[in-house]
């Protein structure tokens, strides 16, 4: 079964069975270059009219318009890695829907399901909104992928642009109004048997007189794929239903598609309907969070989330992260204090403030702590790819969360950093000052600190180890690994006790090059 569906995957990449193509497009538009033209005019659209309302300047240099570009043109240059990354979110998303929901005739507007995927759309619209104002923009573009794909295949799979219309459909996006217009019904024949190879003119007369709706029946499975008597089939190689009376179909998917003729016009109306859906989100969001949605901010879009152990032997440490993440109040903060939690986010600087100069060092030190639970809760409430940051001097108490920490760096892809001040030798204890319980030693051992260096590993991050004294100094890198621009050119392991060689490659692209 899973060889079977392993060619199935590769004959969609190539043939774009289920709408415009994926990949391998040639000179046709598939869906993934539709969906990052819209955006890419889209956000330049927005970022022009801030500008205009700011009094800045906004210019696009001749040539392609990229993200590079776009970020650069937004005076958020720092945002272009993350602009990028959302661009790469949708338009993966919105290609996946070929594999995801293959045999659904709604996600593609087959088989005249007009109603069903209109409600695909206007629901996922409503979810788009509801997300990006509760600020999980991952599940935005998640879902913005999915209904992009059912509103381009619109355009390519029905006869809408046959009837002559060169303008997106006015009522496909509005969930207020229910009326699609004339639909032809299931008894009523569409199509006549193409001449040959020639399809140009194989939809009927009445139906494009009546201004009738209609789209093409698709079937994979041979003996078994069948139409009602008189539909249009998708057509294409891999449909089994074209080669049933009336024979060939009606998709614009590419050139070479059966009303290739057409794809140019059906790919350029699903550009603009694609634009007109992404101004829809505009107009609910505020452009503010509609480019926060697209890994646009002035500040970048990289969220720093800090999790910082409390106990007794950590004021020292606590007093320097306190220095050190005033230059991070216009960038999106997520904040967990052990042990372990409220979890606490917000981008307001004056709410983080209060809430980091609220911490102070009391009470444990005789035990190893929860980090293990405090990351655990980062890592989950964090939205993907965030930066986070812990402080600790403790060994990890809760290590069964080792797996299921592992498992969340991996799949949501953010970058762990340890700063850990606790010196190598003996565990930690607490001492007693005339009964006063205060802590004099903070100590790990050496497997206890492995544990940090093989989680910040697994993640493209860092295990620091220094003393309290020398924290100052190593929090700079901090402010330097939360850039929005960084890439991480090299990681590697050293081994303890013997130089090492390690080679890597620069070009004209990189500056700031930093080796730690």
């Amino acid at each position: 079964m899973s060889s079977v569906l392993a060619v199935v995957s590769l004959l969609l990449l190539q043939t774009g069975v289920q709408g415009f193509l994926v990949l391998f497009a040639g000179s046709s538009m598939d869906h993934l270059e539709i969906t990052r033209e819209a955006i890419l005019q889209t956000t330049a659209q927005v970022c022009n009219q801030l500008a205009s309302v700011e009094g800045r300047d906004f210019t696009l240099p001749p040539g392609p318009l990229t993200a590079e570009v776009l970020a650069l043109a937004c005076s958020s240059s720092g945002s272009a890695k993350s602009f990028q990354s959302a661009i790469s979110d949708v338009t993966w998303r919105n290609a996946g829907v070929d594999f995801r929901h293959l045999f659904n005739e709604e996600y593609h507007f087959d088989g005249e399901r007009f109603v069903e995927g209109r409600k695909l759309i206007t629901d996922g619209l409503t979810s788009v909104k509801a997300n990006v104002k509760r600020g999980n923009f991952e599940a935005a573009r998640q879902t913005l992928g999915d209904i992009l794909h059912t509103l381009q295949d619109f355009y390519s799979h029905s006869n809408w642009i046959e009837l002559g219309n060169r303008f997106p459909h006015p009522n496909l996006i509005r969930s207020d109004v229910s009326d699609i217009g004339p639909v032809a019904d299931k008894s009523t024949p569409t199509c006549r048997s193409c001449v040959g190879k020639d399809c140009q003119n194989n939809i009927l007369e009445n139906i494009i007189r009546d201004k009738k709706l209609t789209s093409g029946y698709f079937g994979l499975e041979p003996f078994f794929s069948t139409k009602p008597k008189g539909k249009c089939s998708h057509g294409g190689s891999l449909d089994r239903t074209s080669g049933q009376e009336p024979t060939g179909g009606i998709n614009k998917d590419s050139l070479e598609s059966n009303h290739g003729n057409l794809h140019t016009a059906a790919a350029e109306v699903a550009v603009v309907a694609t634009r007109q859906l992404l101004e829809d989100i505009r107009g609910a969001a505020g452009d503010t969070d509609f480019l926060r949605m697209m890994g646009i901010s002035k500040n970048g879009s990289r969220v720093l989330c800090f999790v910082i152990d409390t106990t007794g032997s950590m004021s020292d440490d606590i007093a320097t992260v306190k220095k050190t993440t005033a230059w991070t109040l216009s960038n999106p903060i997520i904040f967990v204090p052990q042990d372990f939690g409220p979890l606490m986010r917000t981008t307001d600087p004056d709410i983080f403030k209060a809430q980091i100069n609220a911490l102070y060092a009391a009470g444990g030190g005789d035990l190893p702590e929860m980090s293990l639970s405090g990351l655990q809760l980062a890592l989950t409430g964090a939205p993907p790819s965030s930066e986070i940051f812990l402080f600790t001097d403790a060994p990890a108490k809760d290590l069964y969360l080792t797996g299921t920490v592992n498992a969340l760096i991996e799949r949501t892809k953010s970058v762990v950093t340890f700063f850990l001040t606790g010196s190598l030798g003996l565990r930690r204890r607490r001492g007693s000052d005339q009964g006063q319980g205060q802590v004099q030693h903070s100590r790990m051992a050496v497997s206890d600190a492995q544990l940090y260096r093989n989680l910040a590993q697994s993640s493209g991050g860092q295990a620091i180890q220094v003393t309290k004294t020398e924290l100052p100094k190593a929090t700079s890198i901090l402010v330097e690994s939360s850039s929005s621009s960084l890439v991480t050119i090299l990681q590697a392991v050293r081994s303890p006790g013997r130089a090492d060689n390690f080679s890597f490659t620069v070009d004209e692209s990189v500056r700031n090059l930093t080796a730690y």
